[in-house]
């Protein structure tokens, strides 16, 4: 009986976790996809895996279908490895484990709810009814039942970070951070540097062309070729390969492909060398991450899964003549590290680091860099919002002076050191009060400015905080002023208050955010939690007091009586007495480091560091995970509940109105295809139940929509409702 319960048990664990993770509702990812991890070809389709998602291309009309975290499935947006198996695609994530995709249904493998030994899925191959999948914590094989896993622990398996397996006939090839090993379902051989001809322990691409193992390693080693007995190295020194250092590897025919990291795309047959790079060929990057042959195409992906949107330049085809490249991106996202927002009207400004400023209207995108535009330099540091202008403040990197701009949707003015009373090019912060623009500076304190004059406020004189400014926060006549290592400062236009461990209850010195909500001022520090400071009493939140996901705090923004606090692991809500906590994996938020916080209404947008561009619809958010009922000005409560759920043949719906009026109750499935229509009509004011047979309806997710129209009797817009109730058929 105990055995027959914890298989159930299992099964269940499973299913209920693939359902109820497969759609976040009221969550958008804006991503960057030029960095490609993966790339598998299904026929008609051709299957990108990014960095920040995973991409379905029509290959006769290059139509993209997107896949996140958000809107789909896909349990981590960043996708490691790929693999076909008939009509389903084997999705490998970096740190979310292990997902299938039918075209219609996600299931999601895990180290929690299966044998998966780790959720940095990095390699994958199909074995006849196999799948095998190398993890960072080993090797598993998986027939659809049973996971066999292999370790180091508990077999010859070299190392257990796996980044390559390769099928020869009934022998499993692995390549491993310390050697490489054949297997043959029963005998392990392992090669390594010290036993054979391999050329380093790093192993990461296999090829196999008939009785030939080709082998790419990283850093020093180069490319070799085991044919069972010898070996043959390839690498700079005796071959015209570019670079050692092997990342992906593709056999077509009597042509082995090679990609490398920093060295082009090479094609040898097995006499000649081709090299193809971003001077002599339209190869769009150096840094080539995964092969595919199609036909008489290759496909090449290009970027760097250990960075967030560097060193990518999307996707290339080649068809031995004709180069054709794709941007597999959701967005106009440069790169995927948001540094700062701020919205002006149906405007959303995105500062990225190293890959300047961006206008999003909810359409269109616009780039602004420093080669087609005034702007100063490209890494963003902070943005503020003054009638038609947007103020812009950069960072001293990468070569560049950085300072202040000014941009009117026209002309750009820029302020700095040369030309202007600015102290300092290296911006951190801005605020903005009137006409009157505080900026804080790396190193040279703050600097007020009223498009006239320039005041500087030098805080390194007695009594005030380090020169080095994280935040500024203005209410009234009082200037808030957090600092590097050195505390907090109120600053009244004369007199100075600090604020330290030492003489108050700021939790620590190192002030990263401010917020101002009404009398109170929230502090965010880096590394001790958040503060509330009511100009008497200091409350202090952390993770051992409260539900703040970490005590590193980057950014604060204030909703109405809600303030939403970014950290380096996760978002979080709190309205004075409840916490709300998301990250990747209860919600869409597509990387758990938040940079940056804007609010638009009650829609909250997050810049994230290495996953792009986030919005929370926090109304359609809240009708998907609550009972919830919305009042009416005569005090009545409209509701929409599901009785049973998750069910398996029917479950039945209740919902309450609070006048007469005339409703419509409609199924959607995660598409958002109307799939039925159960009521379509007038009803009078009352509670209502109604049976949902579920036949002809397959697995999955589903969203009952409970629309409202008001009635004669009602001419109040409060009266109109539309509630959404989401539903889990499991048969």
């Amino acid at each position: 009986m105990t055995k027959h319960f914890y298989i159930i048990f299992i099964l269940l664990s499973v299913f209920a976790y693939n359902t109820a993770n497969a759609l976040h509702l009221g969550w958008t990812n804006y991503t960057c996809g030029l960095v490609v991890t993966a790339v598998a070809d299904s026929g008609n389709e051709l299957w990108v895996g990014t960095y920040t998602g995973l991409v379905k291309i029509n290959k006769t009309t290059s139509e993209m279908t997107f896949y996140n975290h958000a809107n789909s499935g896909l349990p981590y947006n960043t996708v490691s490895a790929l693999a076909i198996e008939g009509s389903n695609i084997w999705v490998g994530t970096l740190h979310g484990g292990l997902a299938k995709f039918d075209g219609t249904n996600w299931t999601v493998y895990n180290s929690l709810n299966s044998g998966l030994p780790n959720n940095g899925v990095r390699s994958l191959a199909i074995e006849g009814t196999n799948i095998w999948i190398g993890t960072y914590g080993g090797l598993a094989k998986f027939n659809g039942t049973t996971w066999n896993v292999y370790k180091t622990s508990n077999s010859a398996l070299p190392d257990n970070w796996v980044f390559a397996i390769a099928i020869e006939e009934s022998n499993i090839w692995i390549g491993t951070w310390g050697g490489l090993a054949k297997f043959d379902g029963t005998n392990w051989t392992v090669f390594k540097t010290s036993n054979s001809g391999l050329p380093d322990n790093l192993v990461y691409a296999l090829g196999v062309e008939g009785s030939n193992i080709w082998v790419g390693t990283s850093w020093d080693g180069g490319l070799a070729k085991f044919d069972g007995a010898n070996w043959t190295v390839f690498n700079d020194s005796n071959s015209v390969l570019p670079i050692k250092d092997i990342t992906a590897l593709a056999i077509e025919e009597s042509n082995i492909w090679i990609g490398t990291d920093g060295g082009g795309l090479v094609k040898f047959d097995g006499t000649n060398w081709t090299i193809f790079n971003t001077s002599n060929s339209g190869l769009p990057s150096d840094t080539v991450s995964a092969l595919v042959i199609e036909k008489s195409n290759i496909w090449i992906g290009t970027g760097d899964i250990q960075c967030s949107g560097y060193y990518g330049s999307g996707l290339a085809r080649f068809d031995g003549t004709n180069w054709t490249v794709f941007n597999p991106s959701n967005s106009g996202l440069l790169n995927n590290d948001v540094y700062a927002l701020a919205i002006e009207g149906s405007n959303k400004w995105i500062g990225i680091w190293n890959a300047g400023l961006e206008k999003f209207d909810d359409t269109t995108w616009t780039i602004y860099e420093m080669s087609n535009s005034g702007l100063p330099a490209n890494s963003i540091t902070d943005l503020g919002i003054e009638g038609n202008n947007i103020w812009i403040g950069t960072g001293n990197s990468y070569g560049f002076n950085g300072g202040l701009a000014k941009f009117d949707g026209t002309n750009w003015t820029v302020f700095n050191t040369s030309n202007s009373a600015l102290p300092l090019n290296d911006i951190t912060v801005l605020a903005i009060e009137g006409s009157n623009k505080w900026i804080g500076t790396d190193g040279r304190g703050v600097a007020k400015f009223d498009d006239v004059h320039w005041t500087l406020v030098d805080t390194s004189i007695s009594g005030k905080p380090y020169n080095s400014v994280d935040a500024i926060a203005i209410k009234g006549s009082n200037v808030w002023i957090g600092a590097y290592y050195y505390g907090l400062a109120k600053f009244d236009g004369t007199n100075w208050t600090l604020f330290n461990e030492s003489n108050s209850g700021l939790p620590l010195n190192y002030v990263k955010a401010l917020a101002i909500e009404g009398s109170n001022i929230w502090i965010g520090t880096w590394g001790k939690g958040l503060a509330k400071f009511d100009g008497t009493n200091w409350t202090v939140y952390d993770t051992l007091n409260s539900d703040l996901p970490a005590n590193c705090v980057s950014d604060l923004a204030i909703e109405g009586s809600n303030i939403w606090i970014g950290t380096l692991d996760g978002l979080a809500k709190f309205d004075g007495t409840n916490w709300s906590v998301y990250d990747t994996s209860n919600s869409g938020l597509p990387n758990n480091y938040v940079n940056t916080l804007a609010v638009e209404g009650s829609n909250i947008w997050i810049g994230t560091w290495g996953g792009g561009l986030a919005v929370y619809y926090t109304t359609i958010g809240t009708e998907e995970n609550a009972d919830f009922g919305r009042r009416s000005a005569s005090g009545g409560i409209a509701e929409l509940k599901i009785l049973k759920n998750p069910f398996v043949k029917s479950t039945t719906i209740s919902y309450s109105l609070p006048v007469k009026t005339t409703i419509s109750l409609k199924l959607y499935d995660i598409t958002g295809s109307c799939v039925k229509t159960l009521i379509n009509g007038e009803k009078e004011a009352g509670t209502y139940t109604v049976t949902f047979p579920a036949k002809g309806l397959s697995t999955g997710i589903y969203f009952a929509t409970l629309t409202t129209i008001c009635h004669s009797e009602c001419n109040e817009e409060s009266h109109k409702f539309k509630l959404t109730k989401k539903l889990i058929l499991m048969k």
